[in-house]
């Protein structure tokens, strides 16, 4: 009896993969590693027709070209920076993601960070649970009407545009800078374009990111630019940790440049234990402690987005299984 083909889930997932085996279970074997680092996937991917790789691992050039029967790399979520595609592209591996799994958890991730910044929430509540200062609104002061403030985006993807909408349904006057977005969209959804990046923060209030990790983005807030917003403004990033460097967040922090930060991805994650934004962020006498919040990569979660990319990624799979061609190619 022939050996059957193997899809390899290297990290994040773990058994039961009951949505996987029901999707691939009567084609295909279904193994779930569970690796934490590249170094642990071992020759188990050598052998797969086709692997499903979350966000805790990397797959590099090494792994890529490494693979002998591959057809299909499958980036179970939006962002593929950990992947190397341009190496699959030259090994002939599509690499695919699955872009629609997670646009409203994201976006209400990003819109929740941001309320919880310009209305004061999460500061009032770190500071009065620790007994600082007085009971009163006061502390807050100046706050000030989000209504006609600006909410300005980088990227209008698909979370992008959902984060746009949900601004303006506030009151926000929201602004975009994504040169790769075709002309027209601003007016169908009732937003402006900005001409440059550094016109798009002449006047944030909120500076939210919804880019992809590129050469072109690394790094695309940094000191630099955060000093063109008018100081006491707030940043949120639910897009890509490099997008933001953690030095570059904390020091805006301590100046005052910026009145607070909610950070959902970090360049590495878990972060190091000496990381200064975390430090600081656990320091009651650092203002990043009441002035940061922090999450851990968690703002697509929730039970039917996780649903949504394991049966989305499994079935991309299977169409190759099939001889089909798979869907939501990015290399």
């Amino acid at each position: 009896m022939p050996e059957r083909p193997l899809v390899v889930v290297t990290d994040f997932i773990s058994e039961p993969l009951d949505y996987e085996r029901k999707i691939l279970g009567d084609v295909a074997e279904v193994v779930a590693v569970e690796a934490t680092d590249e170094s642990q996937l071992g020759d188990i991917v050598d052998r797969a027709v086709a692997i499903m790789v979350y966000h805790a691992i990397s797959l590099s050039a090494k792994t890529i070209r490494s693979l002998k029967q591959c057809k299909l790399i499958v980036r179970c979520g939006v962002g593929y920076d950990n992947v190397d595609g341009q190496v699959a592209r030259e090994m002939g591996i599509p690499l695919a993601n699955v872009p629609d799994y997670g646009t409203e958890e994201v976006a209400d991730s990003a819109i929740g960070m941001a309320l919880s910044l310009t209305r004061g929430i999460h500061f009032m509540n770190n500071r009065l649970q620790r007994s600082s200062g007085e009971w009163s609104y006061s502390q807050l002061s100046p706050l000030h009407r989000l209504r006609d403030k600006t909410f300005a985006i980088i990227g209008l993807g698909r979370i992008g545009t959902a984060t746009a909408l949900r601004a303006k349904a506030l009151g926000f006057r929201v602004l975009f800078y994504d040169p790769y977005t075709p002309q027209g969209i601003d007016k169908a959804l009732g937003i402006k374009r900005a001409n440059s990046i550094d016109e798009l923060v002449q006047d944030a209030y909120v500076l939210s990111l919804h880019c992809p990790l590129t050469e072109e983005t690394s790094g695309i807030v940094d000191d630099k630019l955060l000093s063109k917003m008018p100081a006491g403004g707030y940043l949120v990033n639910t897009a890509r940790g490099g997008l933001v460097m953690p030095q570059t967040v904390l020091t805006a922090i301590t100046s005052g440049q910026l009145a607070g930060a909610g950070i959902d991805v970090l360049p590495i994650e878990p972060p190091e234990a000496d990381n200064p934004l975390i430090t600081a962020w656990r320091d009651p006498a650092h203002p990043a402690y009441d002035r940061v919040i922090i999450n851990p990569h968690s703002a697509f979660y929730c039970e039917q987005g996780l649903e949504d990319m394991r049966v989305k990624g499994s079935e991309n799979c299977l169409r190759v299984l099939r001889g089909e061609d798979p869907v939501n190619v990015v290399n």
